[in-house]
């Protein structure tokens, strides 16, 4: 995530230097350029609003150190920002983002960026983006915005320590304390560019399911894992697929995981605890 940060500082100096007066062409959208296909148009301008001219050195690459933010799920909008900038629709007029969209993936994005010790970069100040809605690409609405703000979201958090079940009654009164608890296989494989991809293999088992019931847990669980990239590393040492009983909370919209342990088929007091739970007076 820091190296991704690192690069997204990168990108942006360029966006300012761009000349609205400039000669451009169109060109098809790669289909290298998964991060940008299917956005409801598939031809672009070169150079596109960050400077870039060659598809192959610049483009390309530069999408591809996106994805991992953009797994998070900061922003329902975040991709199609991205996509204004890096593959700008090809029509007779420039289309910047609106600045309403430029807010709207700020205030949700910008605090993972602060989670990895970075501020929102100065030269993406949403001011420089046109307000008037009719001008520019994709506003937020009103009733999106609100709706988006309705669903819970991960956040950024430090990592619970790996608690060995002594004891099941330590168990339960973790599960007493949380308003949600959820047993889950957590998979990690490497992708190219040695790059690492963490993820909920296989349906999410519920012990208690608290205010995570009307929502989709798994997706919302595979989210907290890309924003908190130190502690999914935690939990697949090894490379292999590891079974954990999840304790937390969802408050406020912010889904945090507060209590982990570790699942063995042997393990009698967890075993113990997750049956006693259905009939457990906290």
């Amino acid at each position: 995530m820091i190296s991704l940060i690192l690069s997204l500082c990168s990108l942006l100096p360029a966006t300012s230097a761009f000349d609205l007066g400039q000669s451009t062409r169109c060109v098809a959208i790669p289909a290298e350029m998964n991060t940008c296909r299917d956005v409801g148009y598939t031809e672009m301008r070169l150079p596109n609003f960050l400077g870039h001219s060659s598809l192959e050195a610049e483009v390309i690459p530069k999408s591809q150190e996106w994805v991992p933010l953009l797994q998070t799920g900061c922003h329902p909008h975040a991709r199609t920002f991205l996509c204004s900038l890096l593959a700008p629709v090809c029509l007779d007029t420039f289309i910047q983002p609106c600045r309403s969209l430029c807010v709207a993936v700020r205030e949700r994005c910008a605090p993972l960026l602060a989670c990895q010790g970075h501020a929102w970069p100065e030269d993406l100040d949403c001011d420089r983006f046109p307000a008037q809605e009719d001008m520019c690409l994709s506003p937020v609405s009103k009733e999106a915005e609100f709706f988006y703000k309705v669903l819970p979201r991960p956040t950024c958090q430090d990592c619970p320590e790996v608690e060995e079940p002594l004891a099941h009654k330590r168990v339960l009164e973790a599960f007493c304390q949380n308003n949600f608890a959820v047993k889950v296989k957590v998979h990690r494989r490497r992708m190219p560019a040695d790059e690492l991809e963490f993820e909920i293999e296989g349906r999410v088992e519920f012990i208690s399911q608290g205010h995570l019931l009307p929502y989709d847990t798994r997706n919302l669980l595979q989210q907290w894992l890309f924003v908190n990239e130190a502690c999914a590393q935690r939990l697949t040492r090894g490379g292999r697929t590891l079974v954990y009983v999840l304790a937390g909370d969802v408050r406020n919209g912010v889904v945090a995981v507060n209590r982990i342990f570790p699942w063995h088929r042997r393990d009698t007091q967890l075993s113990v605890a997750v049956r006693k739970w259905k009939h457990h007076k906290c």
